[in-house]
């Protein structure tokens, strides 16, 4: 069986920073707003849905690209 790679959210600020964005970069293309991105990058529980998406991204499992459809098609 394989195992699943996991994603670090003690750290998700430095993580975070190490891509390049600011908050309201990063969090948007979860869907989430910078001040909710704020809130969970200083130890508020990331919602499981929103780690999910997280997680499909940083794995190669979903892109960017694949994201930001996916969150477009949510909005209507």
């Amino acid at each position: 069986m394989a195992r699943t790679a996991k994603l670090n959210f003690k750290n998700i600020a430095d993580h975070r920073m190490k891509t390049g964005l600011n908050q309201s970069e990063y969090w948007s293309r979860y869907g989430v707003t910078q001040s909710g991105g704020s809130r969970y990058e200083t130890g508020r529980t990331i919602p499981k849905a929103v780690v999910a998406l997280m997680w499909l991204l940083e794995n190669g499992k979903i892109s960017e690209k694949d994201l930001a459809n996916a969150l477009k098609a949510a909005a209507k």
